[in-house]
């Protein structure tokens, strides 16, 4: 198998101080959370970003603070910046992240239920982001909350809106999307080009349940406080180290190593 990469999702838009008091908030604590998670093992840092009160926004200005900030201290990761915002913002709102310079960014290929929230990306905002992402040079990864997103994606690749190598992240255990269940993870596999790659994200409990499936099948994972922030039931995790290092040993349990970011580039077909 490949050497695995590791994504850290180190804050999210969702997760506040209430629900854990480990949350990075601020740019620079947020830039430190990357470069802890790159040196535990993580080869690319998913950036969402934080207001003055701490409520997410896309504001480029703090998207580019906090890009600069991780290149300075850590300057070989791969920053994947989120255009998924949160839910209600606009798609202009949404689309600004890209404007940081960042290697990656994710892409939302479908709609779907978010909780108790309908989180919107209808076909012509797909495309929208497509367009944007590729002239600026910037590889997008499908986010597939369900099987269906999958055939959007190749739908805007079959338009020639992308090019290049494919990357999917399954995003399972979201309230009201896919279930965290390896039977749609394999689903969800087999349904995408075979010489596509893929990282899976579990929500929550199922955060590392998924990753144990990803990795002894060949994919790729996602951890970091955005999605889990518990270590073990009932124990927080203290940053999002502590999660990549849970991953780090799991695969190392299983003998497969751990990619560095260059490696997770040639991976990925990153110039």
């Amino acid at each position: 198998m490949k050497k695995l990469i590791i994504t850290a999702a180190v804050c999210g838009a969702e997760v506040t101080r209430e629900q854990t008091p480990y949350i990075p908030i601020t740019p620079e604590e947020i830039a430190q959370e990357a470069c802890l998670a790159r040196k535990a093992g993580a080869s690319i840092i998913h950036v969402h970003v934080r207001d003055k009160e701490g409520k997410p926004t896309q504001d480029v200005n703090v998207f580019k603070e906090v890009v600069n900030l991780i290149r300075s201290n850590c300057p070989d990761v791969i920053i994947q910046v989120s255009t998924g915002g949160a839910v209600g913002m606009s798609a202009q709102e949404r689309l600004q992240s890209i404007y940081s310079n960042p290697e990656m960014a994710t892409l939302d290929v479908g709609t779907t239920n978010f909780g108790d929230d309908i989180f919107v990306n209808d076909l012509p905002l797909i495309r929208l982001f497509a367009k944007e992402m590729s002239e600026k040079g910037i590889m997008p990864e499908f986010e597939c909350f369900e099987i269906g997103h999958i055939y959007n994606a190749l739908r805007v690749v079959k338009e020639g809106l992308i090019k290049g190598h494919l990357h999917f992240d399954f995003v399972l255990g979201v309230p009201g999307a896919c279930p965290a269940d390896v039977r749609n993870l394999v689903r969800m596999v087999d349904s995408i080009p075979q010489d596509a790659s893929w990282t899976v994200a579990g929500v929550g409990r199922h955060e590392f349940p998924m990753a144990a499936h990803a990795i002894a099948m060949g994919g790729h994972v996602r951890v970091g406080l955005e999605d889990n922030i518990y270590l073990s039931k009932g124990i927080l995790a203290k940053s999002n180290a502590e999660l990549v290092k849970r991953a780090v040993e799991m695969a190392r349990a299983i003998g497969r190593e751990i990619a560095t970011p260059d490696e997770a580039r040639e991976i990925l077909g990153l110039k």
